[in-house]
Formats: structure tokens, sequence, C-alpha cells
């Protein structure tokens, strides 16, 4: 392997983070990656004299010309939009690079900025990139560069996960919470989710889910009971406990084929938001 091919990939994984972090779908940063890679190739690497500043940059362009057509995607999206799920079989993982800043709670904060602050908050204060570079890249002045990423910095601040539970509470919580969903018993989801919690759900228009979000704790325990009365589970599914985007989650399969996802973020012992994958597309690489 040469000097430039090893640079490529011991920097894949912080790569596919950025890319992933842009754009929402992990297919496409693989795709992003892969399009650095020929470019990459390409290039008299001797010249280069940062090499992974150099890929970062390929990487944040390519992610905002994806922007351009992923937006126009988004406005006909039919219900509410989610990030593909990253899914970690091992519950109790350590968190690796690519689950720094990766719920997706925050996840959906980056997608309210715009491409250009998403590129030069993340690029800033999840890959400490210096603001020369960022300018660099952006094609815009350094000053102009800070402003963009102190804007994006406030709308996201507030969307890190603060709380960070035990793996036994994780897992104490996680259990409960399947219980609740597949029993169909109403008691449990009141003791088990805050007054304020949010459910979010994304079928792409494909299978059955919510449209838009729904508030609050009496209409969340509403959508458990309607869901168990009208669409159980498939006779044989399985349930299993694992990491979906850094946070405590469970995945459904059916005959060997993942049919949904559900993420959980806990707040004070309790559980403040659902996120609920049932988009087959987001899913494939889960069966792949």
């Amino acid at each position: 392997m040469t000097p430039a091919q090893t640079l490529f990939e011991t920097r894949r994984p912080a790569m596919t983070g950025l890319a992933y972090r842009m754009l929402g779908s992990r297919a496409d940063a693989e795709d992003v990656v892969q399009d650095a890679w020929l470019r990459w190739r390409k290039v008299e690497t001797t010249r280069v004299e940062d090499g992974a500043a150099f890929l970062n940059r390929v990487v944040a362009r390519l992610c905002l010309d994806r922007l351009k057509s992923a937006r126009a995607r988004r406005e006909v999206y039919v219900g509410e939009w989610l990030p593909e799920p990253v899914v970690e079989e091992d519950f109790d993982a350590v968190p690796g690079e690519l689950d720094a800043d990766l719920s997706v709670a925050f996840l959906l904060a980056l997608e309210r900025l715009t491409p250009l602050e998403r590129a030069a908050f993340l690029l800033h204060d999840v890959f400490d990139t210096p603001f020369a570079e960022i300018a660099k890249t952006l094609g815009r002045g350094e000053a102009a560069c800070r402003q963009l990423a102190a804007r994006a910095r406030q709308h996201v601040r507030e969307e890190r996960p603060r709380y960070r539970p035990s793996v036994d509470e994780e897992r104490s919580l996680t259990t409960a919470f399947l219980l609740a969903a597949m029993t169909g018993d109403e008691v449990s989801p009141r003791n088990l989710l805050t007054p304020d919690v949010v459910w979010h759900a994304d079928g792409g228009g494909k299978v059955s889910a919510t449209l838009n979000p729904v508030y609050g704790l009496d209409n969340a325990v509403r959508l458990i009971l309607g869901i168990q009365k009208k669409w159980p589970p498939p006779e044989g599914a399985t349930a299993r406990l694992a990491r979906i985007n850094g946070q405590p989650g469970i995945v459904l399969s059916h005959e060997d084929v993942v049919f949904q996802t559900i993420g959980l973020e806990l707040v004070d012992g309790r559980i403040a938001a659902v996120y609920t994958m049932r988009n087959p597309d987001k899913l494939a690489r889960l069966n792949s």
C-alpha cells in the first residue's frame, strides 16, 4: 500500500463521519468518500502540504454539492424526515469516532442549518479544522466562516445530549419501554416517558408512520396503544437492544429482515424522545 493509500484509509472513518453528519445518510456518506478516493488517486500527493486537510476539503465540497439536490428531495418527502440510523449491535460498546455528536436530535438540529453553516460548524467544532482552512473549503473569508460557525453553534448548542445515564439505567429503561410497547400496557409508558415527550417517525411514504411529530405524554401513550392494536408486529418478530446513533435503542426484525429501529433519548431517568425509523430504504443497509 502506498503512503497516499495509507493516509486515505487512515482518514476514512473521519471522512465518513463528516459526510454522514453533513448528509444524514450513511449510504450517501460512503458514496462521497468513494468519490473523494477517485479524486485523491489523480492528485500528485507529494505536492499536497496537508493531506488530511485536503481530504476534508474534498469531502465537504462533495457534500455541499449533494445537499443541493437533497434539499429539493426533502421538500417533497412524505412525512417527517429522519437521518438513516447508525446501529451498533453491542449495547455496551465504547463510543467510537462516528458516535460522537451522533444523536438524532443533534443531526436534526444540523438539518435546520444552511449547508454553509453546517459545514463551517462541523469542520471547526467537531473536526477541529482551523478557520483558515475552512475559508479555503467554503470559498469565504475567515471572518465570514467564524460567523457561520457561531450562528450554527447557537442553534445546535441545546441539542447535544447533556444527560449521560449509566448503561444499566439505559438497559433497564429500554427493556421496560419495549415490554410496554409490545404488550399495550397503558400504565407503564406513563411511568417511563417525560410529560413533554416527543415521538418522531419516518416511514418515507413507503410504510405506515405518523406524518408529524407527536407531542406530550397523553398523545404518546395513545399512539403506543393504537399501534399495538392496529399495527402489531408480525407473528414471529424479534427485538434486540442496540445502540442507535450512539443512544439506547431497539432493532425489530422479522425472518431476519430489519423492519424498524427505535432510538431513545433519556433525560433524568425517563424517555424524552422516541425516534422510530420504518422507511425500508433507510433500513436497507442493516439487511445487506
